[in-house]
């Protein structure tokens, strides 16, 4: 009986999961297209028309090679003037971090050196207070540091290219800034003649 009434309240809150997040299938409209001066209109009932203007068409290979020339061209190029502060802010904080972290750890692999070289006059090392365990662990870190503001710098780069790329295909679609979305009570049969009563989220596009 325990195990039963489990799988009533399981089943239960699938079911509220599904009615709450879930896209309801009504809201998927079927596409319609018409041809008008300017372009192609694609539009479903009751919701805003998204129309594509060939005019306004960017080169996908063109954005993509223009960013791995120089970062930022190729959003300059899509006309998304306002991304490129952004880029340079993370590769210019990138940068700063990949110097940082590198001059602490050439600093502490040079004290390492100098504790485990007899022929080094022990005060040359910046770490008196440390043993080579410390100094050890210290090197480590900062290189571990490095390193990742490293993989980050690559990331932005990536994300340069991948986000030029993606706004030259879009760059055509000229979309309405209304979203038509409706949120709306829904019924859920379940097993053994129960029911579910939730919520329904429908987005029409």
């Amino acid at each position: 009986m325990a195990k039963k009434l489990q799988a009533i309240v399981l089943n239960k809150a699938i079911a509220i999961f599904v009615l709450s997040f879930g896209f309801s299938q009504s809201g998927m409209a079927q596409v319609v297209q018409d041809t008008v001066a300017g372009g192609v209109v694609m539009e479903s009932p009751d919701a805003d028309k998204i129309r594509i203007n060939p005019s306004k068409a960017k080169d996908p290979r063109t954005a993509t090679l223009l960013s791995a020339i120089l970062p930022g061209a190729g959003q300059v190029y899509n006309e998304k003037i306002w991304k490129v502060p952004i880029i340079y802010g993370g590769i210019t904080t990138t940068a700063y971090f990949v110097e940082f972290n590198n001059r602490r750890y050439q600093l502490f692999r040079d004290a390492l050196r100098i504790s485990r070289d007899p022929n080094i006059d022990p005060s040359l090392n910046p770490f008196p207070n440390l043993n080579e365990d410390g100094l050890v662990r210290n090197v480590n870190y900062w290189r571990r540091n490095r390193d990742l503001n490293y993989m980050i710098f690559v990331i932005i780069y990536a994300l340069n290219l991948v986000d030029a790329q993606v706004d030259a295909h879009l760059s055509a679609f000229d979309v309405s800034d209304d979203l038509s979305f409706e949120l709306k009570p829904a019924y859920e049969n379940l097993y053994a003649g129960s029911g579910l009563i939730g919520l329904s989220f429908k987005i029409n596009f």
